[in-house]
């Protein structure tokens, strides 16, 4: 029998504090440094954002939350879905990008790592619970899974905790239109080593990262206003230039996953994107059917919650995991035996998919 990686729990962690695209009506926005929009045109760049993106709403974290509070909100939920003794873990890795930036600093805070807080927070005891960071782009939930897919499979390990946390709202420009994308959140999922003879769980993956002619497509870099403190660097996104890259890229890899599991499109029941935006993910998916002559896409193979819940990076892909397990989402289910490819893409620039039967 083969060793297979199985998800056998999932939770979420979602603010509670909701912002609407009312919440930026009277902010001073800017197209570039020194080049201000009128106040009097908001009106038109809220309308050309929700257009864009599709999203009506966000959440931001509590004054009182940080990263490694959301994850570790979401890792209980996790646990207690998965039902298993958290002391038999062999892995805590959490994906994530800032580390806790409170809401009253805009400092990046790592050490220790985010994972080595949870951890603690958790009560785990066992030395041997191995909890690292990994900082990879919004992907790097999705690589994490990846890497502990190798993990399990190699028989090093058999439960692991994979967490994604961010609060990206505290690192963008309020300055620059694209701070409206951004959210906060964090989900979780405990993964297992299963032997079986059956063809379920993680059947595939692939990564790319295309640094060469693609690393500062997603930078730090100082505010737009210029009247805001130089030291402090604020997430930058040249938006045209990464949509082109994502388009592109996110369905090679995906067809890259299908051909090494000997699958291909019309075997998948749901597509699970990084939900960065609505425009973006829905040419993601037209341009994957294209790849495959596909001319028809089925209704509700592709989920979305960025509507309502933002870019939240690291955090989106096991929201929308959890959120569909638990049947919180309308017209989504996942059943035993379906077919469900993840991928996303972000900074690096950084690409991957995965292949997982439920």
């Amino acid at each position: 029998m083969a060793i297979r990686s199985v998800f056998t729990g999932s939770g979420s962690f979602i603010p509670t504090q909701q912002v609407t695209n009312a919440h930026f009506a009277d902010r001073s926005f800017f197209l570039d440094y020194d080049k201000p929009i009128d106040p009097a045109d908001n009106a038109r760049v809220l309308r050309k954002i929700t257009e864009i993106t599709d999203i009506a709403e966000r959440r931001y974290a509590g004054k009182d939350h940080v990263a490694s509070d959301l994850g570790f909100h979401a890792s209980v939920r996790a646990l207690e879905d998965s039902g298993i003794d958290p002391e038999t873990l062999d892995y805590v890795i959490v994906a994530h990008n800032f580390g806790d930036v409170r809401a009253d600093s805009g400092q990046l805070d790592t050490v220790p790592t985010l994972a080595a807080r949870i951890k603690q927070r958790l009560g785990i005891r066992n030395p041997s619970c191995v909890a690292y960071d990994l900082p990879f782009g919004c992907p790097g939930w999705l690589q994490a899974v990846i890497q502990a897919d190798y993990y399990l499979r190699s028989g090093d390990a058999h439960r692991i905790l994979i967490v994604g946390s961010e609060t990206l709202s505290r690192v963008c420009d309020p300055s620059d239109r694209d701070s409206m994308i951004y959210a906060d959140g964090a989900g979780a999922a405990v993964m297992e080593a299963v032997e079986t003879d059956a063809a379920i769980g993680i059947l595939s993956h692939s990564s790319r990262s295309d640094t060469l002619e693609h690393a500062q497509l997603l930078r730090m870099a100082p505010s737009f206003d210029r009247s805001r403190d130089e030291d402090r660097l604020f997430l930058k996104m040249e938006g045209r230039k990464l949509y082109e890259y994502a388009v592109k890229t996110v369905p090679a890899v995906v067809r890259d996953a299908l051909d090494k599991a000997d699958l291909t499109l019309t075997d998948v029941s749901k597509v699970l994107v990084h939900q960065a935006n609505a425009k973006l993910d829905e040419s993601i998916l037209k341009r994957l059917f294209r790849l495959y002559g596909v001319p028809c896409i089925p209704d509700h193979i592709m989920p979305l919650t960025v509507s309502w819940l933002g870019n939240s990076s690291v955090a989106t892909l096991p929201t929308l995991f959890d959120l569909i397990r638990r049947d919180q989402m309308e017209h989504q289910a996942i059943g035993a035996g379906d077919l469900l490819v993840f991928a996303s893409v972000g900074a690096g620039m950084n690409a991957n998919a995965m292949i997982y039967r439920a």
